[in-house]
């Protein structure tokens, strides 16, 4: 997610507070996205073009949320890395009133997650299935 995304999203959420005069919350931190000297990199494609690029060590984390009392829009995600590891959650709820979590983390392995619900849905309305 780029810092350009995170910023608009609190954006937004500030300008719909003062355009429908209800209240909303939102959040943004960021830091990164790389630490510590830059390495070069070479390396020749299949035409013979040779190209040279810098990479440094990946590190960085970020949060962001949103909080609409009045829309109902609650949801939120942070994460971090430092090099190949990276882990984080996000949430948000759905309409039925369950709150989706999903943590995840991702390695040498691959990408693992784990969700969890809470606070169940409410299926009392005409358009809980369809009707």
């Amino acid at each position: 997610m780029s810092f350009k995304l995170i910023i608009s999203v609190a954006l937004l959420a500030v300008l719909a507070q003062a355009t429908f005069g209800h209240k909303a919350y939102s959040f943004q931190h960021h830091h990164g996205p790389v630490v510590g000297h830059h390495q070069p990199v070479q390396w020749v494609d299949k035409h013979g073009h040779h190209h040279l690029d810098y990479v440094a060590h990946p590190k960085y984390s970020f949060a962001y949320g949103v909080e609409d009392h009045h829309t109902g829009d609650f949801h939120g995600q942070k994460e971090h890395r430092d090099g190949k590891n990276v882990a984080g959650e996000y949430s948000l709820k759905e309409p039925g009133g369950n709150v989706r979590t999903v943590k995840y983390h991702a390695d040498k392995d691959g990408f693992h997650a784990v969700v969890h619900n809470s606070g169940g849905n409410d299926h009392s309305s005409a358009y809980a299935h369809g009707h």
